[in-house]
């Protein structure tokens, strides 16, 4: 859903560097910290059930494997 709201110029800043670190959009980045923040609330809505990754093999990422981590991704892609 579209919508419009105020961010100050210091968050937003924070969350466009971070949908670029995470290589995802804006809205992803949004939703994300809504969600975590409102979940936290007492009454809050049913937990949504968080959803698996795809993999071709296996069952999720290999050990020593941080998705939260550009540097470790990339140091274990030898790059």
């Amino acid at each position: 859903m579209r919508t419009t709201v105020s961010i100050s110029d210091h968050l937003l800043k924070v969350a466009k560097r971070v949908s670029v670190e995470r290589n995802c959009s804006l809205g992803e980045v949004i939703d994300e910290a809504l969600t975590v923040t409102l979940i936290s609330l007492p009454g809050a809505a049913a937990r949504e059930e968080p959803k698996p990754f795809k993999t071709f093999s296996g069952s999720g990422t290999q050990p020593g494997v941080d998705l939260h981590s550009n540097a470790s991704l990339e140091e274990l892609m030898g790059s």
